[in-house]
């Protein structure tokens, strides 16, 4: 089967580097010592390199190619829910805003777990609980994020997880979105 390539190795090099950081910072949450601030600046440098590749990476990766507006997401999400929505090249309307909340969490994460390591914020329970929570809403969209792919993947007939691994996809046919 011929493939168009459509996650380039930045993507998927982050996107993995991502998950085995995040599963590190998971596996350590207990440990306050300097395994679990190490993978949290990991995560962030990760991340920071992730929002540069948004907006100045190949085609697939900008932000611009696959946040849509609202109403579109939602036009997607009951074709979805219908059973009738579209394959997309790159990301769909609802993965494209499960990349967004995954960042947004990821940020919030790492900017309250520096916090802790400050003089100013040091030892607030506050925030401890905070950063705690956030770890387990991240949890939680890496769930969606995975249910998603699943199901996405099953309702298209495509590998996404092998997608995500190899970069390429089969070409787009005549009812796709590029």
């Amino acid at each position: 089967m011929r493939c168009v390539p459509v996650w380039d190795a930045p993507v998927r090099l982050l996107h993995w580097g991502m998950v085995t950081a995040v599963a590190v910072a998971w596996w350590s949450r207990s440990d306050t010592g300097p395994l679990h601030e190490r993978v949290g600046y990991a995560v962030i440098a990760l991340l920071a390199a992730r929002l540069a590749w948004g907006f100045c990476g190949s085609h697939y990766a900008r932000f611009a190619q696959f946040v849509r507006a609202p109403r579109a997401t939602l036009a997607y999400a009951r074709a979805a829910l219908a059973g009738q929505a579209p394959r997309y090249i790159g990301h769909n309307p609802l993965g494209g805003w499960m990349v967004l909340a995954l960042l947004a969490n990821l940020s919030l994460l790492g900017f309250t777990g520096w916090l802790q390591t400050t003089d100013m914020f040091w030892g607030y329970a506050w925030l401890a609980y905070l950063h705690k929570y956030l770890g387990w809403a991240l949890l939680a969209l890496v769930a969606l994020h995975v249910g998603g792919m699943l199901w996405t993947s099953w309702a298209h007939r495509e590998n996404l997880a092998r997608a995500m691994v190899t970069g390429g996809k089969a070409p787009p046919g005549p009812h796709d979105v590029a």
